[in-house]
C-alpha cells in the first residue's frame, strides 16, 4: 500500500475557538491510483492535502507513505519526504519568473544534491515528456496559461516521485487548455504514476478513477468512479 491513513486527526486553534479540520480520517490508496478529493469549502480536502503532501502534520493518528511513518516526523524529515517522494502541482503555479522553464524544472534537482549538467539533462527530458521541449529557455512570463502549468508538471514529474499531487491544476485555466492538462495526468497516470488531485469542480474530478468526498472534516463517500472522463477519447472543445 502507498498510503495508508489511520484516525487521522488536525485541529486548528484560532484564538480561543478550537476547529476540528479533519475528524477521524482513514484512507488507503495503492500505487498506481488515480484518485480525486472532492469537496466544498471547508470540507477538510485542503488539510487533507497538507498532511498527504508533508506540509502539516496531523494533531493525531497515522500516515504511512510507502512503508514510512511520517506523522511523527519533524520539519526537517518531511521536507525530505517531500522532496523525494512528492510531485506538486499548484493552480497558481508557483515558478520561478527569472528562472528558464529548463531551470524551474531542474529546481528540485538542486535539493536533491545532484550535479548540474545531470540535473539539466533530466529537467531537459522531462520537459520534453510534457510537450515543452521548444520552450526550454523560456522564462514563465513568455508562455501561456497551459505551458506554465506544463512545466509545473514537469517540474513535479522531474524527481520520479512516488505521488503527483495537484490542487486544483486547472483552477486558472481556460476550458480548453484545462482539457489538455488534464489528458497530460491521464498520460501520467498511465505510465504508472499516482495521481492525486484535489478539486471541488465535478468535471475534473471525473477524470480520476476514484472519487473521495469531503465534508465537515469527515470522508463523505469513497467510490470508484464509473464514468471516467477519457480526453483521448473525446473531441477537444474549441478555443473560443
Amino acid at each position: 500500500m502507498l498510503i495508508t491513513i489511520k484516525n487521522l486527526n488536525k485541529t486548528y486553534i484560532m484564538g480561543a475557538e478550537k476547529v476540528e479540520a479533519l475528524k477521524s480520517v482513514t484512507l488507503n490508496i495503492e500505487k498506481n491510483e488515480y484518485v480525486a478529493l472532492m469537496g466544498p469549502s471547508g470540507s477538510g480536502k485542503s488539510t487533507l492535502m497538507n498532511l498527504l503532501g508533508c506540509l502539516d502534520s496531523p494533531s493525531s493518528g497515522e500516515y504511512w507513505l510507502n512503508g514510512i511513518e511520517v506523522s511523527t516526523m519533524d520539519d526537517g524529515d518531511l521536507a525530505e519526504v517531500r522532496n523525494k517522494q512528492i510531485g506538486f502541482v499548484f493552480q497558481t503555479f508557483n515558478l520561478m519568473p527569472r528562472l528558464s522553464a529548463l531551470e524551474n524544472v531542474a529546481l528540485p534537482l538542486v535539493y536533491a544534491g545532484i550535479g548540474r549538467e545531470e540535473r539539466l539533462e533530466k529537467a531537459r527530458k522531462t520537459l520534453e515528456s510534457v510537450g515543452l521541449g521548444d520552450r526550454v529557455s523560456h522564462k514563465p512570463n513568455e508562455l501561456s496559461g497551459g505551458q506554465r502549468q506544463r512545466v509545473a508538471v514537469a517540474r513535479a514529474l522531474v524527481n520520479d516521485p512516488a505521488i503527483i499531487l495537484a490542487d486544483e491544476p486547472t483552477g486558472n485555466l481556460d476550458t480548453k487548455t484545462s482539457y489538455e492538462i488534464m489528458g497530460l495526468f491521464e498520460d501520467i497516470h498511465k505510465s504508472g504514476n499516482t495521481v492525486i488531485i484535489v478539486t471541488h469542480e465535478h468535471d475534473i474530478a471525473q477524470h480520476a478513477h476514484r472519487i473521495v468526498r469531503l465534508r465537515d472534516g469527515l470522508i463523505e463517500s469513497d467510490q470508484p468512479n464509473d464514468n471516467i472522463v477519457n480526453i483521448a477519447n473525446m473531441a477537444m472543445p474549441s478555443a473560443g
